[in-house]
This record gives C-alpha cells, sequence and structure tokens, in this order.
C-alpha cells in the first residue's frame, strides 16, 4: 500500500490539492474549540478527554488537506481512542465499576464493533458510517443501564446518542446529495460531531458533581 497516495472520498474534494476541501478542513476547527471550552469545566481524566478531542481536529485537519493513508490513519484512530477512554472513564465513573473492570468493558468494545459492524455494513445506503453506527447502540446501552439510579445522566447519554445519529446522517449523505450541494455535507458532520464529544464530556462532568454532592 502506497501510504502517500492522494485520496479522494468526499463530495468536496475534486483534486489532489492542498485545499481541495476547504469546508471540510476549517470546520475541523470545532473540535478544537469545543477541547477548549471544555478544558477549564473539568479535571483528571476530563483533561484527557479534552486532549484527544482536540487531537481529533488537528488529524482530521491533516486528512482533510493532505489526503492520503497516512492522515487517513491520523483521522480515524484519535476517534478510537476517544471511545475507549471514555467507556472506560463511563464504566468506571458512571456505572461504578472497579478501575480493572472498567478496563475489561473497554477492551470488550473491540471484539464488540468488529463482531456488529460487518452487520451494520449490509444496511443500504450507510457506506463508511457504518464503522460508527455501534456507538450510539452503545451509548443508549449505557443509558439504559443508569435509567433508574441517574435519570439525568442517562438522559444526557441518550442526547448525546441523538447528536452521534444526526451527524452520522450528515457524513452519510455526503455522497448521495453531491450532485445537488458540490460541498456535500461532512462538513455537518465535523460541527455536529464536536458538538456531541463536548456533550459527552459534560455529562461525565455533571454526573461527577452529582455523586460528590450527593449524601452518603
Amino acid at each position: 500500500m502506497d501510504w502517500f497516495a492522494a485520496l479522494d472520498g468526499y463530495c468536496e474534494r475534486l483534486g489532489p490539492g492542498l485545499w481541495a476541501e476547504p469546508l471540510n478542513a476549517v470546520t475541523n476547527l470545532a473540535f478544537v474549540i469545543a477541547a477548549g471550552l471544555m478544558w477549564p469545566r473539568v479535571r483528571g481524566i476530563g483533561r484527557a478527554l479534552c486532549a484527544v478531542l482536540g487531537v481529533i481536529g488537528l488529524g482530521s485537519g491533516l486528512f482533510h488537506t493532505f489526503a492520503n493513508g497516512l492522515t487517513s490513519l491520523m483521522d480515524v484512530l484519535p476517534i478510537l481512542g476517544f471511545i475507549l477512554l471514555y467507556l472506560f472513564a463511563a464504566s468506571r465513573d458512571l456505572l461504578g465499576l472497579r478501575p480493572w473492570q472498567a478496563a475489561l468493558a473497554t477492551a470488550a468494545f473491540l471484539p464488540y464493533a468488529a463482531a456488529t459492524v460487518p452487520l451494520w455494513e449490509r444496511v443500504p445506503g450507510l457506506g463508511s458510517s457504518a464503522s460508527y453506527a455501534p456507538v450510539p447502540v452503545l451509548i443508549l446501552l449505557y443509558a439504559g443501564l443508569l435509567a433508574r439510579r441517574a435519570p439525568a445522566t442517562a438522559r444526557g447519554l441518550a442526547i448525546g446518542a441523538g447528536l452521534l445519529v444526526l451527524s452520522l446522517g450528515f457524513r452519510t449523505l455526503d455522497g448521495p446529495v453531491c450532485d445537488a450541494l458540490p460541498f456535500g455535507t461532512h462538513f455537518l458532520w465535523h460541527i455536529l460531531n464536536a458538538v456531541m464529544l463536548a456533550w459527552m464530556i459534560e455529562v461525565w462532568r455533571r454526573h461527577r458533581l452529582a455523586a460528590a454532592s450527593a449524601p452518603r
């Protein structure tokens, strides 16, 4: 595989140029802005989540300017890192699992995704967005587990899952609407996904504050 061969996977890109995807490139600032806004609101693992959120913007920005196999990895690996780190935080701090149990729950994401992504790939029109489809399902599972003991947190997670589904919708529509919208819809995936990830950090933060202030 030629890691430096130019890739063209989005409606907006019409050639190999550095600024062939201006909207897709610039809207990655949404991730960096979201990370900066959340940084002073959190501590501990919350700041690690903010750091990874910022790296998502940098990696995706590189991919939508220097579009090749190497920058494609820089795009997807930070997203996977955020998913795994948030799963650990959610399992430990929202579900109340011990750290080793949370680590096992986090590791289980990889076989879960490997088993379910091929099923989502059979959904007509979903395309490459199938690789993200297991995530909102998992968020809703956590929301269901928390529905009774922490209803506010469960609602927050459900909102996050809804935002992710909406942003995935725009990611999926990028190709099909290309004839009508030459700049595509992928840039909306960036903006909504940045909002969603920041919201997920906020849900974690609020749960932690509520747990700390609860009578013992």
